[in-house]
């Protein structure tokens, strides 16, 4: 049983290790009529390359991914609502736990969602749906697992 738990140990510990890859983007640096970041349609993951957080490319080093989405008012621009997307590595997840989403209303009426995940390329969803399913199935799983330890 030890064995079976060191073991489990073990491979979180060389999973943590390794590099998690996510999208690095930002539509504020995209070209005038360009979305290359998904802010106004569905995000293209053949257009863009997902990055090694530690390496050189990276904005910002991190071991979780992370997708920032704001979003003004309707009438606050002439066309409409304004939208601005943001895809990067992130050291440090705001609510401490990856897989949720966080959202809010600035003072100004704009609306914020960040999300965090710790998969490979998991920033490029609408929403971290794939760390939420892995993260129910554990804590689902987890008393089963208990139970096959003890007896």
């Amino acid at each position: 049983m030890h064995r079976l738990i060191s073991f489990v140990v073990f491979l979180a510990l060389i999973s943590a290790a390794l590099a998690i890859r996510c999208y690095q983007c930002s539509s504020q640096t995209d070209p005038k009529g360009v979305d290359n970041c998904g802010a106004y349609k569905r995000f293209n993951r053949t257009q863009n390359i997902a990055i090694e957080c530690n390496s050189d490319e990276s904005n910002m080093p991190g071991s979780f991914c992370m997708k920032v989405v704001q979003q003004s008012p309707r009438g606050f621009i002439w066309d409409g609502r304004w939208r601005q997307v943001i895809r990067r590595c992130a050291s440090v997840s705001e609510s401490g736990v990856t897989g949720v989403c966080n959202w809010g209303v600035y003072e100004n009426g704009v609306y914020w969602e960040e999300c965090y995940c710790a998969e490979d390329g998991c920033n490029h969803a609408s929403r971290s749906v794939v760390g939420s399913t892995v993260g129910l199935v554990c804590l689902i799983g987890l008393p089963f697992l208990y139970r096959l330890l003890v007896a």
